[in-house]
């Protein structure tokens, strides 16, 4: 399956920040009627190392309202975790009603590294299966919103991230010998992802396979499949802000287009485009146009006559 995933595709800088800001804008929106609607929401990331997990993940959280969500990342399970069944951990991590949990690895442990690495017997990875899509339908029959997503990358794209990890200093950090040993097993860990892909992708909780060689292409990507995904199960379409910016910065340049033509056609042009209508002299187009108003004559005011009274006689 990972064998037929394009990884050529790739997003120049101009669109990726565009795409980006659209998409960011709209998640804030349906973040709060996450909020307003009181649906549970999970999101979960699979991936190899150095895919990107984790500036996915920032983009995503980049302009949400803080209160809203939290971000768990997963690594081996450690005191009373350990103790228990593999899903207690994630059980007491889910989201209330109105949040948002996002998980950097997840479950999915279970039949992928704990497989390859012998965590796990044969007999237990291979009933985690079923036992994994029965917890993802409890989740939806719940209300949650769940989204799953694989970031793929060659192995050669791999092995170029390591080696920048290497070069420079704030990188350093999460490049690990344990990153190494991963990647002498591709194989066995490739076979294992084919298996969980073709097993765990249900009607319920589909999984959503980004080609991650290129980081903005894979960004925009699952970007946008979230704001596809929140507002079809939450019947509500968001805004899209640049697009209104768009028709107005277009309203805006053909009235200045159709200004400047006014502006830059003579006037001897226009009375061409107009034979039946001779051009006229000033005077006379202004007499025209503009005609005088009759002055009104002033009221001569009547001499009052006085009258005699006659005499008695």
């Amino acid at each position: 399956m990972l064998d037929t995933i394009d990884l050529s595709l790739s997003l120049d800088r101009a669109s990726y920040v565009r795409e980006l800001t659209r998409r960011q804008i709209q998640l804030r929106e349906l973040g709060y009627q996450v909020y307003q609607r009181k649906r549970p929401v999970i999101i979960l990331f699979e991936g190899w190392d150095a895919a990107g997990k984790g500036g996915v993940i920032k983009r995503i959280t980049e302009k949400l309202d803080p209160r809203g969500y939290a971000v768990y990342p997963i690594s081996a399970p450690q005191g009373e975790d350990k103790t228990r069944h593999y899903l207690y951990r994630f059980w007491r991590r889910l989201p209330e009603r109105g949040q948002i949990a996002i998980f950097d690895r997840s479950w999915y442990g279970r039949v992928l590294v704990e497989r390859v690495e012998g965590f796990a017997k044969e007999d237990e990875w291979k009933r985690a299966y079923k036992e994994i899509n029965s917890f993802e339908r409890q989740l939806r029959d719940f209300g949650a919103i769940v989204a799953k997503f694989w970031i793929h990358i060659s192995r050669e794209e791999q092995l170029r991230r390591f080696e920048e990890r290497q070069r420079i200093g704030y990188k350093e950090w999460k490049l690990t010998d344990e990153d190494w040993r991963n990647r002498d097993k591709w194989g066995l860990y490739e076979e294992a992802v084919d298996e969980m892909l073709v097993r765990t992708s249900t009607r319920t909780a589909p999984w959503c396979v980004v080609e991650g060689n290129d980081k903005y292409w894979a960004r925009a990507k699952v970007l946008g499949h979230l704001v596809e995904i929140l507002s079809e199960e939450l019947s509500y379409q968001p805004a899209d802000p640049l697009g209104d910016l768009e028709r107005k910065a277009g309203k805006s340049a053909k009235r200045a287009a159709k200004k400047a033509a006014r502006e830059a056609t003579p006037k001897a042009a226009k009375s061409a485009a107009r034979p039946d209508k001779p051009e006229l002299p000033d005077a006379k187009l202004k007499k025209k146009t503009q005609p005088e108003r009759k002055s009104k004559k002033p009221k001569q005011a009547k001499p009052k006559t006085k009258q005699v009274k006659k005499p008695k006689s």
